[in-house]
């Protein structure tokens, strides 16, 4: 009876790697996010930058990291190792942070901001699929909800702390970039002794990918069709600017703007690893049309909501909707690219949804200037639902074709 007990624990628990790499999300994003929230700020009004370089250096990483992800994925899969990568672009990031706390000039910040983004594209992909590798397929739901979780908490802790520290130190910007290097430091050593690569899963007479990209049109229709639903929910979900922006027009305190992402953040942690726990056992897509509805839902609030309750209500459901879809949208693709393949698939997935955050963040500008903030949302809305029908009717057409 003992021994069956034991069996069942260890059938139900995460392997130590998957835990691992979901602490070391959390030590990156306490470490990150100390210093991106205040660098706005550091850049304007200690280092004189115009706004037109504050974009310039915010845009120009993501570029980078959408980009980088394609290619570091591609060339895990290639290698048949990914941890060698995954520790790389972990190390980068928290070497980058230095160059924050030293840096003289506007000019110095973009290089840092560049070496981060780089560092975040190199680990990116490899390590998504590392999770896949690690984690038993019944357990991806869980392993990727609680990666999800840990990343999302990281983004709660870093903000607060950044914010006492701040307080503590009479506004001293460089010095809570110097205290931001510690959690980079523990997530590099955590990485390091904690996850082992398995080992590598080849079929038999199967050869190791190329890192070319005829890799990509071997993915499948299965994996373009989650592809698809992951880049119509970026479209329809832009950037969390837009957000605060709706906050601060409903009567949000400039003093509190920072509880808007801390709450998306706190909604969302609390949301994904028991949502991986249900993705186990049930559907996934089936749990991903409720992470269509969640967003239809936050978006009707955001649009007509008047009061600043109201809005902060809907800022929880957007929170709620990224703690249902993130984790879910990785456990499957983990599922729908070939084992093989791993690696190229998060790339490709997140450098779509890269490029069309970059869109729906333009758009949803353009829509804001000219019609107002109710319009965006709705418009939000209006794209949501429409990328709820084209997936109901794919889902139901590849079930007819499994038949």
């Amino acid at each position: 009876m003992v021994d069956d007990l034991t069996r069942t624990i260890a059938r139900k628990a995460l392997p130590r790697g998957v835990v691992a790499l979901g602490l070391v999300s959390l030590f990156n994003d306490i470490s990150s996010e100390m210093i991106h929230g205040l660098l706005p700020v550091f850049l304007v009004s200690v280092l004189g930058a115009g706004t037109v370089m504050v974009g310039l250096i915010e845009g120009l990483g993501e570029a980078v990291a959408s980009i980088t992800k394609l290619f570091s994925g591609m060339f895990s899969d290639s290698m048949g190792q990914r941890k060698p990568l995954v520790v790389a672009g972990y190390s980068l990031a928290t070497l980058s942070k230095p160059m924050f706390a030293l840096a003289p000039a506007a000019g110095w910040v973009l290089g840092a901001r560049i070496a981060d983004r780089i560092g975040k594209g190199i680990r990116g992909a490899p390590r998504d699929a590392l999770i896949g590798d690690i984690a038993p397929p019944e357990m991806h739901g869980a392993a990727y909800g609680l990666r999800q979780s840990l990343d999302d908490i990281g983004a709660v802790i870093g903000p607060l702390i950044a914010m006492a520290l701040m307080w503590a130190s009479g506004d001293n910007f460089r010095l809570v970039f110097w205290v931001a290097l510690v959690p980079g430091l523990a997530a590099v050593t955590l990485l390091i002794l904690y996850v082992d690569e398995p080992a590598e899963k080849r079929a038999p007479g199967k050869e190791r990918p190329r890192t070319d990209w005829r890799a990509i049109g071997q993915l499948g229709g299965a994996f373009w069709a989650i592809v698809a639903a992951g880049g119509v929910l970026t479209l329809a979900r832009f950037s969390l600017a837009f957000i605060i922006l709706r906050a601060q027009d409903r009567g949000l305190a400039l003093a509190l703007i920072p509880m808007v992402l801390i709450l998306v953040h706190l909604v969302s942690s609390f949301a994904s690893y028991p949502m991986g726990l249900l993705a186990d056992r049930a559907n996934k897509r089936v749990l991903l049309v409720a992470g269509f509805v969640v967003l239809i839902a936050a978006d009707v609030v955001l649009a007509l909501g008047q009061g600043l309750g109201a809005i902060m209500f809907g800022v929880g459901l957007w929170g709620l909707h990224l703690g249902v879809s993130q984790g879910l949208l990785s456990a499957l693709v983990a599922e729908t690219a070939p084992m093989q393949l791993r690696g190229t698939g998060f790339g490709v997935f997140n450098l779509v949804n890269g490029l069309t955050l970059l869109l729906a963040s333009l758009i949803a500008g353009v829509v804001w200037q000219h019609f107002g903030p109710a319009a965006t949302f709705g418009a939000s809305a209006a794209v949501a639902g429409a990328g709820l029908v084209s997936f109901l009717l794919v889902a139901a057409r590849q079930g007819k074709s499994e038949t």
